[in-house]
């Protein structure tokens, strides 16, 4: 199982970035792909994620972050538009399912990408 996360960089507040995630070494199609950040400090937060069935954004995103998959280039992307000094941290993409409570469960990461905003 592989995912490479690229796209991250320095953005100034108000701007946006589009994160890639490539993944390869199982069936695409088959399992959720999640982004998480995690910020110096703070503890680990999953942003946004997608499977077959739900599509999910935290609260501290929705409306700004938008999640999306291409299953032919294997790759899942996150767009981030108006971003914010807090949204700071680095970026990793994961695989995952949606367990019986409707709960993402992560299995593998990638080796993340940093996102760094300026006020």
């Amino acid at each position: 199982v592989q995912l490479v996360e690229s796209g991250g960089g320095l953005v100034q507040a108000g701007g946006s970035l589009r994160l890639s995630c490539v993944a390869s070494g199982f069936v695409f199609e088959n399992y959720a792909i999640g982004w998480i950040r995690q910020a110096p400090g703070k503890e680990r937060e999953g942003v946004a994620a997608t499977s077959t069935t739900t599509i999910y954004y935290a609260e501290s995103v929705e409306g700004r972050f938008t999640i999306s998959s291409d299953n032919a280039k294997n790759t899942v992307y996150l767009q981030m538009d108006s971003l914010k000094p807090e949204d700071t941290a680095i970026y990793y993409c994961a695989r995952g399912v949606v367990d019986k409570d409707g709960e993402y469960q992560y299995d593998h990461y990638g080796q993340g990408t940093q996102v760094t905003v300026s006020s």
